[in-house]
């Protein structure tokens, strides 16, 4: 008679996807959850030995290779062991665009007021350089953040310097429209070898549409080939977002992607926060955004059966976390959460807020997880009573609804979506649009590898070994 560990389970087309503890699944005719609880597995069938194989059952109380079940979980946790490795610094709030989803509450390009200064940018760095990770991304956001060349090269060159007694290793990564990459600020790029993070949202009617400016799409491409030009192809990366225009051209926005030269794309859907947050029908957006995510990964996957490698990102990320025994550094997917373990931002102003989205809600009065105030000491920032607070209620494990869902390995907790969206940062599974997307992207992903398993496979565990990650 064997023992039961834990595992979770969900039905698809006359199969059970039962999945362990760390994420390791199987695929098992319908019953199987059943016969397993009944104990009616018998020895000699093969499920036997996979149950036991993969820690879904035991021969004894406790499984006589524990330590190794021990190490798979300590390495799907391993973005907690460093502690905070994204530092985000919010340069000026101005921008020279217009998105009709702003997110980060841009003002006109003359406001100064909405800029951060250097004094406030040396006690950012500091806090920053406290962090016990040994290595740690700085990324310059806004508005737009090539509006401030100034204080970009400032914040690097202070950064260097302290950074001679942390000796840290450090990313750069600057944020950026791409409208207004000057000979100054790639020349600061390739002297600090800062990557470019830049957004393309498809199209030039498209993308226009979605920016605000009507000469945008041109102005964008340009600054993208001219980064690329100066530092090279593989310093600058794209992602887009789904407006509610762009769900009618999935394959479009992928082919606009191909012709400029990327090998990847992100499709991204709105947040409700900043200019998106008045938008009507979430529930219909998100329906509409998971066909148009359906839609384009189908025809991304076709450009890959001709020899085409081209990625869609938050697809490897899920992909990552299902196949893999590995972690990855996406906030989003994270539990317990990406903010404060993984991310940082320092605004503008020298608040200090749990996550990128966190100060959006700030710049509408909402300021529920700012954390602190750059002349705070460090440990009531990132240790006190508010990041306690969060904390209690950030892990997929301990939460109603995550905590007996069988994908809950490979998702992440979203105090901060739930706050905003159902005014409590612990949230309501049944009624939360984070769940319902992710769970109808994390089962379309299996029903490709369940029905299509020697087509998409192959396409799959090559995404995983070139993305991003």
């Amino acid at each position: 008679m064997y023992n039961l560990l834990p595992f979770r389970f969900t039905r698809h087309n006359g199969k059970e996807i039962l999945v362990n503890e760390v994420g390791d699944y199987l695929i098992a005719p319908t019953g199987t959850a059943r016969r397993i609880a009944d104990k009616e597995i018998k020895k000699d069938e093969d499920l036997y030995k996979d149950l036991i194989n993969w820690y879904f059952i035991s021969e004894t109380p406790i499984p006589e290779l524990i330590d190794l079940l021990a190490v798979r979980l300590r390495t799907k946790k391993a973005f907690l062991n460093n502690f905070t490795v994204l530092h985000i610094f919010v340069l000026t709030l101005r921008c020279n665009q217009n998105c009709i989803y702003c997110q980060a509450s841009s003002h006109e390009c003359h406001e100064s007021t909405y800029d951060m200064t250097r004094e406030t940018m040396v006690k950012a760095i500091d806090l920053m350089l406290k962090s016990p990770s040994p290595s740690v991304t700085m990324e310059f956001q806004g508005g737009e953040p090539s509006l401030m060349p100034e204080l970009l090269l400032f914040a690097i060159n202070s950064t260097e310097q302290k950074n001679k007694d942390h000796l840290k290793e450090i990313t750069y990564v600057l944020c950026t429209n791409s409208i207004n990459l000057t000979d100054e600020i790639l020349g600061i790029c390739v002297c600090y070898k800062v990557l470019i993070s830049t957004s393309l949202d498809g199209f030039k009617l498209l993308h226009n549409h979605n920016r605000g400016k009507s000469d945008s799409y041109s102005n964008v491409v340009k600054g993208i080939n001219k980064a690329r030009a100066v530092l090279g192809f593989d310093r600058i990366s794209a992602l887009m977002t789904a407006s509610e225009q762009s769900l009618k051209y999935p394959k479009e926005i992928v082919n606009t992607y191909l012709e400029n030269g990327f090998h990847s794309i992100f499709l991204r859907a709105l947040n409700p926060h900043g200019l998106a947050s008045g938008f009507g029908n979430w529930d219909e957006y998100y329906d509409r955004f998971v066909n148009f995510y359906k839609e384009a990964l189908d025809h991304i996957i076709e450009l890959n059966k001709s020899e085409i490698l081209f990625i869609e990102e938050f697809t490897a990320l899920i992909l990552r976390k299902i196949l893999t025994p590995f972690s990855i550094g996406f906030v989003d997917l994270q539990s317990p959460s990406g903010i404060i373990n993984s991310v940082v931002v320092y605004n503008y102003d020298g608040y200090v807020y749990a996550s990128d989205e966190s100060r959006m809600l700030a710049e509408h009065g909402d300021y529920t997880f700012r954390l602190g105030h750059i002349g705070d000491h460090y440990d009531s920032i990132f240790y006190g009573e508010k990041a306690q607070r969060i904390a209690m209620i950030w892990a997929n494990e301990t939460i109603a609804g995550c905590s007996d869902c069988a994908f809950m390995n490979y998702c992440g907790a979203d105090p901060v979506r739930n706050h905003s969206t159902q005014g409590d940062m612990y949230g309501f599974r049944p009624t939360s649009t984070f769940c319902k997307k992710h769970k109808k992207i994390i089962q379309h992903l299996f029903s490709l590898i369940i029905e299509r398993e020697e087509e998409v496979l192959p396409i799959f565990k090559r995404w995983i070994k070139n993305s991003k990650g």
